[in-house]
């Protein structure tokens, strides 16, 4: 009798696990993916610049304790462009949302998939990115470093220019049959007009500043080769293994762009639900500096609100940049990070005297 009954008590708990165990698909349709892509997105803001790519020249150094932290095989939710690939490679989840208020993120996301998919390798995949033939000498072994000395030596063509952006349309509407409209490839023309223009050495301000370059934000090419404070290289172009990582999971479906505001009244909550359904878990969510445009708003109570529907437990970990420096000599961005669970429920308290006040 107690085997039986120690027997039941085990197959019990089986099935509590089972039941606890996330149902995430290990790969959505392109039907699945667009409808997610559409339904779960808000209308489109604007934002004080286009943001073509990350100006947190040291956003790699937490890295070594973020895998630490956070566990691998959960889901990744971000905003923004290119640094979101170095956190995902890393910590390697099973769906990831990028949650961006801009279309044009939106966009440049798509395009990034399709010269993901598209690319053989990571010499491919610079050369369709910046519209330049295929370096020479670069080889599965090569560094970063390496892979942007050799991309530097090429120079762009109107004719690889006009290939690659029809090709990219051709992969999204044709392979993909996302229905992009005729907004969005004007949209996707600009993005992909400015690499082209400015090449490995575009920064977040260039498009704004009319090219001129700005000393304290790195370029794309000294983001790729950035180290964290051990030395060591993370970016999603440091290994060929690390693209092929990457390269897989957007095949996959499974980094899934969403246009919505932190503090809006759709998008989070939406994947919120999506991953509550599926007992699915965030293993880690980067901010950048949105925080910093929600307060002066006065919008963070919001978006801890909406935060709080993310299901997450004592590993989930917020990735925040903040600002260093003095108004003379510049300011730059600095990432830390910080427990959701503790943050999201010390939010709630400071709102909670709030309303009895």
């Amino acid at each position: 009798m107690r085997r039986v009954a120690t027997a039941v008590v085990l197959a019990v708990l089986v099935v509590r696990v089972a039941i606890a165990a996330d149902t995430l698909p290990e790969r959505l349709s392109d039907e699945e993916f667009w409808r997610i892509a559409t339904e779960f997105s808000e209308r489109a803001g604007t934002f004080q610049s286009d943001n073509l790519l990350s100006n947190e020249r040291w956003f790699q150094h937490v890295l070594p304790s973020l895998v630490q932290r956070a566990k691998q095989d959960r889901v990744y939710v971000g905003v923004g462009p290119e640094q979101n690939f170095t956190y995902i490679v890393a910590l390697k989840p099973k769906m990831a949302f990028i949650v961006d208020v801009r279309r044009g993120n939106f966009d440049f996301h798509l395009m990034y998939k399709a010269l993901f998919e598209m690319s053989a390798d990571r010499a491919e995949f610079v050369s369709r990115l910046f519209s330049r033939p295929r370096p020479e000498g670069v080889t599965a072994k090569s560094t970063a470093e390496d892979i942007f000395a050799a991309i530097a030596n090429e120079q762009a063509t109107d004719t690889l220019y006009s290939r690659n952006m029809r090709a990219i349309v051709n992969h999204l509407t044709k392979v993909h049959q996302f229905q992009l409209s005729s907004a969005d490839i004007l949209r996707m023309q600009h993005i992909y007009n400015a690499v082209y223009v400015y090449g490995p050495s575009i920064q977040y301000s260039t498009t704004t500043n009319a090219g001129r370059r700005i000393t304290r934000e790195p370029t794309y090419a000294e983001l790729m080769k950035a180290v964290d404070q051990g030395g060591f290289e993370h970016s999603f172009l440091a290994t060929e293994d690390a693209f092929l990582w990457m390269k897989k999971f957007e095949t996959e479906n499974r980094l899934v762009p969403l246009m919505g505001d932190f503090a809006g009244p759709k998008a989070l909550r939406a994947v919120g639900q999506y991953l509550s359904e599926r007992h699915a878990t965030v293993a880690a969510f980067y901010l950048s500096n949105v925080e910093e445009y929600l307060k002066q708003d006065g919008k963070q109570t919001t978006f801890c609100e909406n935060a709080s529907t993310l299901p997450i437990d004592d590993t989930s970990t917020f990735i925040r940049s903040s600002r260093s420096g003095t108004p003379d000599l510049g300011f730059e961005l600095v990432s830390e990070l910080a427990p959701m669970k503790s943050d999201l429920a010390a939010c709630s308290a400071v709102n909670e005297v709030r309303s009895e006040k």
